[in-house]
This record gives structure tokens, C-alpha cells and sequence, in this order.
């Protein structure tokens, strides 16, 4: 565990503007210390464009947000601590922290995703509650969403065994309030998390970034119905892009809730029936304990002058746009140091002139 001073400054760092978890965990990379990433983010952003210095979290602002976590009940995880889950822990964009209630114990366990949609089927429901217990009952802790429909089955089902749900508001917020029931029993018997403060409300913009954790701590991700507009798919490609396994259950031709889940299947996911199945390709699979990811950026900051130069950025920005970007393509594309590239990027989001994406994505701010 870090020091409480060290916690602190992670804290303030995160909750800094225009810190996502990508430069975050580059900025820790570079710098070793939150304390001096932090004395160093006025730079970058200048180096990006910005004439003003970005606003950073004060000790004042941390301390106050550690209190409310502990006035909820929670405890603060930060990346890094043997608590922190193992494979979320090797995402490119992990949360730097995850305020936790419940069972800190379940984080470390070996872990299956169980997703669909909130407009369930009665049969959905009862497969999804069923295949939860089943794979539960193999040694796996089921993780999921708390929706309606088809996470708060997967929930139900392993309550017995162990069943985590990550939300997209603050840890003491119940949504949707319909759960409010399940939501407790979770937090007694299980365990909720969320990467957001104490009192954030639910949004849109949240959900992909808390299915990136949903799939992000699982070895696989199976989806039980799903329109082919469903959250459910951005999981499941997430899950996809981050080396994980994608499971579907078939669904019938005639119901919209069957078609997610059967494009799936056409596009190599393993068609799952029984927990046998899930257990069958796993066992297949080699999983060995997995490595943080390394963030592709030099180990010591630049000095102001031996950065990238004009040139260099000038050329990042003109291949930017508002269309989301792989990072990779970008490198491909204007055949620049990988090194350079991140230090760009890094210093352009810290800005403000940049904005990231799940699945390792880049485009330029709307507001730049």
C-alpha cells in the first residue's frame, strides 16, 4: 500500500483537468511520483498549446473526497496496491483508483463477465441467473453492470459464490433504483465499485467507461441477449480489444434481442449454451498472471527544449480529427517515434486540445 501522502497526490493527480487514466499512467511512468507529475503538469499543457496552467486538484479537494468515500463505507484501491484487480490491472486505460464496498477479497479473484440486455426475455433472465450460478460454482467471481434485465440476473445467480457490479455513478449511488434491493445485498455479500466519486450521478458518457472496467477485470465476457444497438456489443468489443474472450448466447432470428448476440457469433465469438461451454474454451486457453501495461512513453521527462519538435506536432494535429483514431494507426501513419507520439499526445490532452477514447482512441477535443 502507498503512503497516505503518496494516495493523496494520486488522488489530486486524477482529479486534475484533463488527466484521463491513459496519461495518468503515463505521467507515473515518467515521473515515479504523483508529487511530481504534478509540478510537472503546467508544462506539458504548455508544450500543448495552452497558455494557462491546467487546473489541479488541491490537498484541500483530495482530502475532503477521502472522507466522503469513508463516510459511504468505502475503500480507496489504488492501481499499483496487491488489492487493485490483476487483469484490469494490465489495461492500457485502467482506472487509477476504484472506491470499493464490500469484499476487497473478491478484486483478486479469477473473474467472468456476464452482460445483455436490460429488456430481458423471462428465459434471458433465467439463463443468464443460471449460467452466473453455474460458473459461479466453478470458481468464478461473476462481474457485471447492476442494470436491469440480464446484469442483475448474472448478479443474482452468484450471489452465493461471489458477484461484483461496477457502476457508472459514484459507489453510493443506486441506479436504477429498481436495484436498490440488489445493491444492498451486493454490498453485504458482495461487492460494488465504481472509478468516480462519492454522489456522481449516472450519465451516458460513463457507461463505456465502466464497461471498460466490466471487461477489463474478466478473463472472458459472455453476452445474453442484445440488439445490435446494445451497450452490451461496446462491451463485448472492448473486451475484444483488450485480448479477453467474447462468449454469446444464440438468440431467436425473430426477436431484435437475438441479433447482438448472433452478429457476434458470425464474427468468431464462442456460441455458449451451458457454463460448459465458457469452462471448455477456457480450458483452452493460457493464462498466465498478466503485467501491468507498459505505457508507450519515455521513462524521464523531456526538457523543454530535446522534446518533439514543431514539425512533429504540427504533423500529429493535422492527422487528428473528430473521428476517434487508434494511437497505433496514428504512429503508422505519420511514421514518427512511438516515444514522440505518446509525449504529443500526452502533452495535447493536457491542454485540453485532445480527447481519448476506450479501446485506445484518440480525436481532437471539441472544444480545441
Amino acid at each position: 500500500m502507498f503512503s497516505h501522502k503518496e494516495r493523496l497526490n494520486r488522488l489530486r493527480l486524477i482529479r486534475s483537468e484533463h488527466v484521463g487514466p491513459v496519461t495518468f499512467h503515463q505521467l507515473m511512468s515518467r515521473f515515479e511520483t504523483a508529487e511530481a507529475a504534478i509540478s510537472a503538469l503546467p508544462e506539458l499543457a504548455r508544450h500543448g498549446g495552452r497558455r494557462q496552467a491546467p487546473r489541479i486538484a488541491s490537498v484541500a479537494e483530495a482530502e475532503r473526497e477521502m472522507a466522503r468515500h469513508r463516510k459511504a463505507g468505502a475503500e480507496l484501491v489504488f492501481a499499483g496496491e496487491a488489492a487493485y484487480p490483476p487483469r484490469l490491472a494490465a489495461v492500457a486505460d485502467a482506472p487509477p483508483l476504484l472506491s470499493v464496498l464490500g469484499s476487497l477479497s473478491l478484486l483478486t479473484k479469477k473473474a467472468l463477465a456476464i452482460v445483455g440486455a436490460r429488456n430481458a426475455s423471462t428465459n434471458g433472465y433465467l439463463h443468464a441467473e443460471e449460467l452466473a450460478a453455474d460458473l459461479g460454482r466453478h470458481g468464478h467471481l461473476i462481474v457485471s453492470g447492476m442494470a436491469r434485465g440480464i446484469d442483475a440476473a448474472a448478479h443474482r445467480g452468484a450471489l452465493e459464490t461471489g458477484s461484483l457490479a461496477v457502476l457508472g455513478c459514484g459507489v453510493d449511488v443506486v441506479y436504477p433504483k429498481q436495484n436498490t434491493a440488489l445493491y444492498a445485498e451486493l454490498r453485504e455479500r458482495g461487492a460494488v465499485v465504481s472509478e468516480l466519486p462519492p454522489g456522481t450521478d449516472p450519465s451516458a458518457r460513463q457507461f463505456p467507461r465502466r464497461n471498460r472496467i466490466i471487461s477489463g477485470m474478466a478473463r472472458g465476457v459472455v453476452v445474453v441477449e442484445a440488439s445490435l444497438r446494445s451497450g452490451s456489443l461496446i462491451t463485448a468489443r472492448l473486451a475484444a480489444d483488450q485480448g479477453r474472450e467474447v462468449f454469446a448466447v444464440p438468440g431467436a432470428a425473430r426477436d431484435p434481442r437475438g441479433r447482438g448476440t448472433n452478429a457476434l457469433i458470425r464474427d468468431g465469438a464462442v456460441l455458449t449454451e451451458t457454463a460448459a461451454d465458457v469452462l471448455s474454451a477456457l480450458d483452452g486457453m493460457a493464462f498466465g498472471t498478466p503485467r501491468p501495461a507498459e505505457p508507450p512513453a519515455p521513462t524521464a521527462p523531456q526538457p523543454s527544449d530535446d522534446g518533439p519538435s514543431a514539425d512533429m506536432r504540427a504533423a500529429i494535429l493535422s492527422a487528428l480529427g473528430p473521428t476517434p483514431t487508434a494511437t497505433d494507426d496514428l504512429v503508422r501513419r505519420i511514421d514518427l517515434p512511438t516515444a514522440a507520439v505518446s509525449t504529443i499526445l500526452l502533452e495535447l490532452e493536457l491542454a485540453g486540445r485532445l480527447q481519448r477514447h476506450p479501446g485506445n482512441l484518440v480525436s481532437v477535443s471539441p472544444a480545441a
